[in-house]
């Protein structure tokens, strides 16, 4: 990448807000009224910032393919390393060869193209960058890294300076973009006894960024991300920090295990509604067809490319992964879509629409 300048050519400006124009039209209307104009603090040509048009385009892929073992740890306790990476061409090559590649690269090569965005999943006390996670950092892709929470009330009050302040440094030292989203889905009530209320929360978030702003990290973007379902009845808006906490606000978006088919229009139709009185980017970092919905699994998918071709949406992450299935007949929670042609062919689809293509990666032709 070339200094000063961000991966879609924004020039570089000292902590200047980034204004992104909502415009082009959109397949969800479901979101009641236009976009906003899209700001973020996060720093040109240093930090991950939103494309001008479009949105990126990322996945979870889990390091040794997919994961169908309903007691992995990875995005429910986030103990395992991160994923694989890329070069500036298209899929393949000499990256299948770095730790952690070959299952991204073999998605790639399934949608067609490179990846905007890989997902990595780590533990409170991990350390990181870990050789994955290095492989990602060495490419073209963005690194999301989405870190586990510890105890907020313990947070606040300082007794975990030490570590924040490591993790802090290690990602400055990378001086790559990183998309940092810590203690995703603090909404979930399985979360409460370490989470505590949503002030609890915001006083941890803005610790725990107060510690990386005096380590002088510029080179991180915000991800703020409760359950899309947590507007609907746990009142996620309450655990919001505030537009000068917050670079992109974001919502994990799975059906539902007690859906027999939800459209994703669906799952995060009142999310979309909240976030038009933000002047944010918005990401969603999980969304999955279920492998229960069979022959309607393509169909799904394509409704979810035009709902999801939204001026306000700047980012999407496919959560490629059976690992959230409860046991060996739970086809609700498994989301992987390889064996499955039609599906397959429908993502590819999804993933090379030229709104989820803003940086212009080259498109390969099918098998």
């Amino acid at each position: 990448m070339v200094k000063g300048r961000s991966r879609t050519g924004v020039p570089a400006a000292a902590l200047a807000v980034l204004a992104v124009a909502a415009a082009g039209a959109a397949g969800c209307s479901d979101g009641a009224g236009a976009a906003p104009k899209i700001k973020t603090t996060a720093r040109a040509g240093v930090a991950p910032t939103p494309p001008r048009q479009g949105a990126y385009f990322g996945a979870w892929v889990p390091p040794d393919g997919p994961v169908s073992s309903p007691t992995s740890t990875r995005p429910s306790g986030g103990t395992s390393p991160s994923k694989p990476s890329g070069e500036n061409g298209g899929t393949g090559g000499k990256d299948a060869g770095k730790p952690g590649m070959g299952p991204v690269v073999g998605f790639e090569r399934d949608l067609g193209r490179q990846l905007d965005i890989v997902q990595s999943y780590r533990g409170w006390k991990a350390d990181f960058p870990t050789e994955d996670d290095e492989s990602v950092l060495s490419g073209n892709r963005y690194l999301l890294l989405t870190w586990t929470g510890a105890d907020t009330k313990e947070i606040a009050k300082g007794r975990h300076d030490g570590l924040i302040r490591a993790r802090a440094r290690a990602i400055k030292a990378t001086g790559k973009p990183v998309f940092l989203r810590w203690q995703r889905d603090m909404d979930k009530g399985n979360l409460e006894k370490k989470v505590h209320s949503p002030d609890d929360f915001v006083t941890a978030w803005k610790h725990i960024r107060g510690i990386f702003k005096a380590e002088k990290v510029d080179n991180v973007a915000w991800v703020w991300c409760p359950t899309a379902r947590g507007f609907g009845g746990r009142n996620a808006p309450a655990y919001y920090p505030g537009d000068d906490q917050v670079d992109w606000i974001c919502a994990d978006a799975q059906p539902g295990g007690d859906y027999d088919y939800r459209d994703l229009s669906e799952s995060v139709k009142l999310f979309l509604q909240w976030a038009r009185s933000r002047p944010k980017p918005i990401m969603i970092a999980e969304f999955g067809v279920p492998k229960a919905y069979g022959a309607r699994r393509a169909e799904w998918l394509r409704k979810a490319s035009q709902t999801l071709q939204d001026p306000q949406v700047k980012a999407v992450v496919y959560f490629n992964s059976d690992e959230q299935a409860e046991d060996a007949r739970d086809k609700r929670r498994r989301f992987t879509v390889g064996g499955d042609k039609h599906a397959v062919s429908a993502l590819r689809e999804f993933a090379t629409t030229p709104y989820f293509n803003p940086r212009n990666l080259p498109v390969t032709s099918g098998d």
